[in-house]
């Protein structure tokens, strides 16, 4: 069997009293994008500094196509990529000078391709860091990181501070990686990026991995939305198995439905219905159906995870 690109067993990490991540197992298989997803203090950041072997784990392990991340930190380093939300680059450096130094650590440069990341982000390699915007800077760590063709990229809010354009850009990017067969682990903020990308998706919750799956596999987690229009009066469908949500107006109901929908479809035509609209869960519906609102993110910012 092909070893994983990214693997994590039973890998655990406290931070003294605070459990950031709890028994956490994790496979990327080469090829794969795999999304994560998680509130502030989920411990997504935590598990990408394992993964570099940038921290200790606490217990278990984390493996880049079988190596220990924290035992064999070179031979990994020397297959990944890694791309941080806000990079610390020399101030003093040009852009191209950057991107030498940084091909040179990494060690493998694919200077074509480096030439087409260049022109498609828009970047003016000749300024000095200090000059650049916080996309600017953006854009030079992640053209860094996708010029090494490296066989597995670890993007942590890679298009923090980038325009919509640009965060088109970097879509293609990604594709283009997965094309080639390289392995990304993507975590992000921004669901539509990660809806618009993933093979699979993986919700933190506290530490623990508590859903992974496609987007298909996870449609269980939140309700699918029915909207029926009738010629007459609307049909009671409170008390249907599954239904919640209810809103009528006029001769028009919305209504959410967990389960089969077969009951409804039944009630409804057998009432004279003359439009019925209905539609799966987007991924923040999905994710807000762990979560909850937006808010509830804000209360664990603190930790820091």
């Amino acid at each position: 069997m092909t070893t994983p690109a990214i693997e994590t067993f039973d890998l655990r990490k406290d931070f003294g009293s605070t459990r950031a991540l709890r028994g956490l197992n994790l496979q990327v298989n080469e090829g794969e994008v795999v999304g994560c997803l998680g509130p502030n203090g989920a411990g997504k950041t935590t598990l990408i500094r394992l993964l570099l072997g940038l921290l200790i784990p606490t217990a278990g392990r984390a493996e880049i196509f079988g190596m220990d991340s924290r035992r064999q930190t070179v031979q990994a380093h020397r297959r990944l990529a890694y791309v941080p939300g806000e990079a610390s680059l020399w101030p003093t450096l040009s852009g191209a000078e950057t991107l030498h130094l940084l091909g040179r650590v990494h060690g493998h440069v694919d200077e074509d391709y480096r030439v087409t990341l260049i022109d498609r982000f828009g970047l003016d390699v000749t300024k000095r860091v200090r000059a650049l915007s916080k996309g600017n800077r953006q854009k030079l760590i992640l053209v860094a990181a996708l010029m090494t063709r490296a066989d597995v990229l670890i993007l942590d809010e890679p298009t923090s501070g980038l325009d919509p354009l640009m965060e088109q850009a970097f879509r293609l990017c990604v594709h283009e990686a997965k094309e080639r067969g390289q392995s990304v682990l993507l975590s992000s903020h921004i669901l539509s990026e990660v809806e618009a990308l993933c093979d699979r998706i993986g919700i933190l919750r506290s530490g623990e991995l508590v859903e992974m799956g496609t987007m298909t596999q996870m449609r269980h987690l939140s309700a699918l939305t029915v909207e029926a229009t009738f010629e007459g009066n609307v049909p009671d469908v409170t008390r249907i198995a599954g239904v919640s949500m209810v809103e009528v107006q006029g001769s028009r109901v919305r209504c959410q439905v967990r389960g089969s929908i077969e009951p409804l479809l039944q009630v409804f035509a057998s009432t004279g219905v003359i439009e019925l609209l209905s539609r799966e869960p987007s991924l923040e519906e999905l994710f807000l159906s762990h979560y909850g609102s937006p808010t509830a993110e804000v209360a664990n910012a603190d930790r820091g995870q």
